[in-house]
């Protein structure tokens, strides 16, 4: 018996553009509705919630008007969203259009075919998105991305029709996990610790992209399959539960072949001489709560205090993926003889491509360079993600400005390097790229988001200091860095305060011994005090969450940090839209003198940037 292609690729195409509006979905919630913690947590929950309600509505209407009404309601979104008309409200509308459409598929996807286009439609959208360096079609502006997506979307809807008569449907139970893969997959894809400096080399991007075109063959064999024992879909399960527990402690790339093996599983539910059962629908409806239930529980961890490791969330799902699966074996088995699986040239070739295509798109980092002279330039931006006022991606805008400056020194705050709550983008990487830099990365509420530096001036010392959390999940780090300029010593703590009465004197003792000369790997642990020479200058900058005329401040100038932008104006830096305080800071010990500085008005985050000139002198003078 052969796959039904038409209905398999209809579910992976629907896949993909689902996906692609859940990607806007998500960091929009974030950024416009939420205004980055300005909205109720719980508020935000509600609305968000709703979408994955309404889709039950659609047990009101014939699975074959869901499958149509969907369809076309997705692909509606789907262009609006490209065209960028009211992205919260489209993309919300989207969700629920393609959640109804999959309920659809449900009534409507031949059982042989489900498999193959559930884990054709993950991987093939993980596979476009690594492609496209994570910045998805729908935030590049322009006509180029236009031919691209109204070929898909014509693809798709030529592949949408219901069936001409009864179908062998899928078992509810494969309908059902299509939600948790969703969810796996979507987290495992980019939530890999990326490396914390510039690579000097691709190996490490060969070795990932070989991974998965190891993965991508894998789960089309997998998928064509028919199911062999009980004893395979045990060890599957118990694989998956590794792959989840690797996710959650080290996020590194082995976990991508968390693809596999769900789509081995996914296979077996759907193989076994099983009946159908008569709610396929609602099972795969009930699977999308448990995204989203899942998604939001692992993410409410960086501002709730749940009691728990986040990625017992992820734990907990594939348990419950691998116990369903290996229980249904137990009891529905049976037997069946081997069928010669036949990859074929096609996934063979993707794979190829993939390895090839990510390859050529990994250059060297740039090389080292000394600076001349006692002047150079420093940035200090909170880029919020990389999302502007208007909620779109603005990674290569942010690139571009920064790079028209000039800067000697970049330091960023909120970098996310892969979160799928925002769209599973790697912002430092990107940023970079742009800016021709390299990077040090310092992982703050977990391995993929927190604060770095770009520079290409000889770094010699650089050193993440966690700080306390202060009844504040969500994790900072002070990151300490000692560079050259001009031959000469300077020492720069790099911070994002979560919790300013309880990190602030934390920061100022890290300052205060990187002043005093002290390593960076040391400085977070010796008490230096108060008197203490100044040795080096140093640079105390980022979003402190601090105004001038805190008595957080306070404790930072007692450490013997100066504020000179209140010569220039004391410029504020937030809210970017209406800026009506100062919560961005440069901050200056002996030995460093502020030429100039200001805080350009830009729509590319919540916050404006800081942009100072500043000159090194004497330690011996005032400034």
């Amino acid at each position: 018996m052969t796959i039904p292609r038409g209905p398999a690729i209809m579910l992976a195409l629907g896949l993909v553009l689902l996906l692609d509006v859940l990607r806007v979905f998500l960091p929009s919630l974030i950024t416009l509705f939420g205004r980055a913690g300005e909205t109720p947590p719980e508020l935000m929950g509600l609305y968000a919630a709703a979408w994955f309600i309404l889709p039950f509505l659609a047990l009101l209407a014939k699975p074959r008007h869901a499958l149509l009404g969907g369809a076309a309601a997705l692909v509606l979104a789907r262009i609006l969203l490209q065209a960028g008309a009211s992205q919260l409200y489209v993309a919300s509308a989207g969700v629920t259009a393609g959640l109804v459409f999959l309920y659809g598929c449900a009534h409507a996807v031949p059982r042989r075919a489900v498999p193959v286009g559930v884990m054709g439609g993950l991987s093939l959208s993980l596979i476009v998105h690594l492609l496209l360096d994570g910045v998805d079609l729908v935030w590049r502006d322009g006509l180029v991305p236009w031919p691209a997506v109204l070929c898909a979307c014509a693809a798709f809807l030529s592949l949408v029709r219901p069936p001409a008569a009864e179908v062998d449907r899928a078992p509810t139970l494969t309908w059902f996990l299509l939600g948790p893969a969703m969810l796996l997959t979507g987290v495992a894809a980019t939530g890999w610790a990326k490396p914390e400096q510039s690579p000097t080399d691709v190996w490490p991007v060969l070795a990932g992209a070989g991974l998965l075109a190891v993965v991508l063959v894998m789960v089309v064999a997998q998928a064509a399959q028919p199911p062999l024992s009980p004893i395979f879909d045990l060890i599957l399960g118990v694989l998956l539960v590794v792959c989840a527990v690797g996710l959650a402690l080290s996020a590194s790339y082995f976990t991508v072949l968390m693809i596999g093996w769900l789509g081995g599983l996914l296979a077996g539910t759907a193989r076994l001489d099983r009946p159908a059962g008569r709610r396929p629908g609602v099972a795969v409806l009930g699977g999308g709560l448990v995204f989203f239930v899942g998604l939001f529980v692992y993410y409410a961890a960086y501002d709730l205090d749940l009691g728990f490791p986040n990625g017992f969330v992820l734990v907990a799902v594939a348990v419950l993926v691998a116990v369903l699966c290996v229980v249904t074996a137990l009891v529905r088995h049976t037997p069946q003889p081997v069928v010669p699986v036949r990859i074929g040239w096609l996934p063979l070739g993707v794979a190829v491509l993939l390895v090839g295509l990510v390859t050529l798109g990994a250059p060297a980092a740039p090389p080292v360079r000394a600076k001349q002279g006692d002047t150079f330039t420093l940035i200090a931006y909170n880029i919020r993600m990389g999302y502007g006022l208007d909620g779109r991606l603005s990674l290569d805008k942010i690139a571009a400005w920064a790079a028209a400056q000039k800067p000697d020194i970049v330091l960023l705050s909120e970098v996310d390097r892969g979160w799928l709550l925002n769209g599973g983008h790697d912002d430092l990487a990107r940023i970079a790229r742009g800016l021709g830099m390299r990077y040090h990365f310092a992982p703050a509420a977990d391995k993929v988001w927190g604060d770095a530096l770009l520079t290409n001036l000889p770094v010699k010392q650089v050193h993440s200091h966690p700080l306390g959390a202060h009844d504040y999940p969500t994790g900072a780090q002070a990151q300490t860095i000692v560079l050259e300029v001009g031959g000469r010593e300077v020492g720069i703590v790099n911070t994002h305060l979560q919790a300013p009465e309880g990190q602030a004197p934390e920061v100022a003792a890290i300052a205060r011994a990187l002043a005093a000369g002290r390593d960076a790997a040391a400085a977070g642990h010796l008490s230096v005090g108060a008197g203490a020479q100044v040795r080096r200058p140093v640079i105390l900058a980022g979003d402190l969450n601090t105004r001038p005329t805190d008595p957080a401040m306070e404790v930072l100038k007692a450490a013997g940090l100066s504020d000179p932008l209140t010569a220039f104006g004391n410029p504020p830096t937030s809210p970017a839209d209406a800026p009506k305080e100062r919560i961005d800071h440069v901050l200056l010990t002996k030995g460093l003198t502020a030429v100039s500085a200001q805080a350009p008005r830009l729509p590319y985050s919540d916050h404006l940037p800081v942009l100072t000139t500043l000159r090194l002198t004497s330690v011996d003078q005032e400034g």
